[in-house]
C-alpha cells in the first residue's frame, strides 16, 4: 500500500456510519452482508447507506458481488491488512513491537 492509498482508506475510515459500516462488515467476515442486512442492523436509511458503501469501495477497503438479485458486501482484508502493515511498517525503529501501551515501549 502506498502513501495515496493510505491517504484515500483513511480518508473513508474517517466518518462514523462509514466506520461502523466497515466494522460490521469485518465482524461479518468472508460472507459478507447485504444492504438491507446492513441497513437493519446499523439503522441507518438505505440511501444514505448506499453513499457511504460507494465511498468504502472506492477506497477499495470494500468489494462488492452480485449474486442473483442481491448485492453482497464484504470487507476487503488484503486493503485492511495493508493499511495495517503501512502504518506499523516501522514501528518501534524496525524491533519487536509488543506494547498496549505507548509509555512503557523503551524503544519508542
Amino acid at each position: 500500500m502506498d502513501e495515496d492509498q493510505t491517504i484515500s482508506a483513511l480518508g473513508a475510515l474517517a466518518h462514523t456510519q462509514r466506520l461502523r459500516i466497515f466494522r460490521a462488515l469485518v465482524v461479518a467476515g468472508p460472507d459478507g452482508l447485504t444492504p438491507s442486512v446492513l441497513a437493519e442492523y446499523l439503522q441507518v436509511a438505505r440511501n444514505t447507506l448506499s453513499f457511504h458503501l460507494k465511498e468504502l469501495t472506492h477506497a477499495s477497503l470494500v468489494s462488492v458481488e452480485q449474486q442473483g438479485r442481491n448485492l453482497i458486501y464484504r470487507a476487503d482484508f488484503a486493503t485492511m491488512n495493508g493499511l495495517v502493515g503501512y502504518l506499523t511498517e516501522h514501528c518501534c525503529q524496525g524491533m519487536t513491537c509488543e506494547i498496549t501501551d505507548v509509555r512503557t515501549c523503551a524503544s519508542c
